[in-house]
């Protein structure tokens, strides 16, 4: 399946799309997000990922999870060659081959309610994932009878297992795999639980006992955005949910704690490159992720 310059810069036209790349460069993309869910496997290289504030540094057969709406940077080490497979998921199509005691998404739910995203892999998971990831590449390039349905078929296997392994997965007691600060987390995770309610830097600071400085400055370090920055994008990508759910875009922009509506048609169109209604109806199909590469 060749991948032309557009898909690689975040349309996702099918279901489901795998990426097998390799870079040799080095280099730092800036904060971003997807309307896809997205996973993330290292096959080589030094490559630090930051999502919601916690850096992972990744070893070869690292598994990363990002769902849909998370913010997050990569940075690439030029001094070893970055190869993955990136395996972009879409959100209906999830939902399709989900059941209720099934549901492919849980295993970014839980990962995104525990905000830790990464499965670190033992050499026999390593083998399980390499004899589903080759027929599912095969798969993609084939024309033959039936390839199509096959590959849809690997990828639910696929998901299956991964959340299998999420379910009792202990790559958080591995204190090397990754580094948070205790305090700008809880403001993170206070932020997203509170968008509908009055948010700034003086409310902030006063509740989590940091000063105003200290505040901004550690905040911008650790997730790349200022607090009004990432406040901004988190209600951005709440309104854009309630108004695909079919919530009148007003009151979308009320639920997702915006007190000025010009203030939020503005901000909306300066993210998404259009208006709330054409966002509706345009769907997932071509969900544009600020012009971000494969990562």
């Amino acid at each position: 399946m060749a991948d032309t310059e557009a898909d690689k810069r975040g349309y996702l036209w099918e279901d489901f799309r795998v990426f097998h790349l390799k870079d040799s460069r080095g280099q730092t993309l800036r904060e971003h997000y997807h309307e896809f869910d997205k996973l993330t496997l290292c096959l080589g290289g030094r490559v630090t990922y930051v999502v919601e504030g916690v850096t992972y540094f990744l070893r070869p057969w690292d598994l990363l999870l990002v769902q849909h709406g998370l913010i997050h940077r990569v940075s690439i080490d030029p001094a070893e060659p970055y190869e993955r497979i990136v395996l972009w998921l879409g959100r209906d199509w999830l939902a399709r081959r989900s059941t209720e005691d099934a549901p492919l998404a849980a295993c970014f739910d839980r990962t995104r309610e525990r905000n830790f995203h990464l499965l670190r892999f033992t050499p026999e998971q390593r083998l399980t994932y390499m004899r589903l990831l080759q027929p599912l590449e095969e798969s993609l390039r084939s024309r033959e009878f039936g390839s199509g349905l096959l590959a849809d078929t690997l990828c639910q296997q696929l998901l299956i297992q991964v959340n299998r392994d999420v379910g009792r997965d202990r790559t958080a007691e591995q204190t090397d795999s990754y580094r948070c600060d205790p305090k700008i987390e809880e403001v993170l995770r206070y932020i997203g639980r509170h968008l509908s309610e009055p948010l700034d830097v003086d409310a902030l600071s006063r509740r989590f006992y940091l000063s105003r400085y200290y505040l901004m400055h550690r905040f911008k370090a650790v997730t790349g955005y200022t607090l009004h920055q990432y406040i901004t994008q988190k209600r951005l990508l709440r309104a854009g949910e309630l108004i695909r759910s079919g919530q009148p875009v007003m009151k979308a922009a009320e639920l997702a704690g915006f007190q000025d509506y010009s203030t939020f048609l503005r901000a909306f169109r300066n993210t998404f490159h259009t208006s709330p209604r054409e966002f509706y109806s345009r769907g997932e199909k071509r969900s544009l992720f600020h012009d971000a590469h494969v990562d």
